[in-house]
C-alpha cells in the first residue's frame, strides 16, 4: 500500500506556502528553486501558485485523490515539511484534514498507516535516502 500522500496532494491546494529567503537556493546551496517563489515581502518568499486564487502549488503533479508528487520534494520548504498527514505519527492534523475534506477526501485514521506495522519496515528511507534505526530495545529484565 503507498503512503497516503502519494494519492492525496489536497494540502498544495489550500495554503500559502511562505517562507524565508534563505531557503531558496539563491541563498543556499540546494535550497527551494528560486524559479519557483515569488516575493512576498522583504523577509520571505512563496511558492508561486499559493499566493493565488485558486491556490495551487507550482510544484505539485497531481490529480487529487488519485496520484500526487512534490516535483521538489527533496528541495522543499521547511514549511512543507512541517505539515504531517492525519495519523501518521499518531495524532490528527487539522491542515491536512481541512485539506482532504476541501476536496471531497475522507479524513485519514489510524488504520491508513497500519500497512507500515510489519516487522521489516526498514525499506523506507528518509529524504536523505537513509534507512531508519530500528527501535531501541528495552534492557533485559533480571532473573
Amino acid at each position: 500500500m503507498p503512503h497516503p500522500c502519494l494519492t492525496c496532494g489536497a494540502c498544495c491546494t489550500q495554503y500559502r506556502v511562505a517562507f524565508h529567503w534563505m531557503e531558496s537556493d539563491a541563498a543556499t546551496e540546494g535550497g527551494v528553486p528560486a524559479e519557483l517563489t515569488e516575493r512576498l515581502d522583504a523577509h520571505r518568499l512563496c511558492m508561486r501558485g499559493t499566493y493565488s486564487d485558486p491556490i495551487r502549488c507550482v510544484a505539485l503533479d497531481a490529480d487529487i485523490g488519485r496520484r500526487s508528487r512534490c516535483s521538489i520534494h527533496a528541495r522543499r520548504p521547511s514549511v512543507c515539511r512541517e505539515v504531517d498527514a492525519s495519523w501518521e505519527f499518531g495524532k490528527a492534523s487539522e491542515q491536512c484534514d481541512k485539506a482532504r475534506v476541501a476536496h471531497g477526501l475522507p479524513v485519514l485514521t489510524a488504520a491508513d498507516w497500519r500497512w507500515r506495522d510489519d516487522a521489516d519496515n526498514d525499506d523506507h528511507p528518509d529524504d536523505s535516502g537513509n534507512s531508519p534505526s530500528p527501535p531501541a530495545l528495552p534492557p533485559p529484565i533480571a532473573a
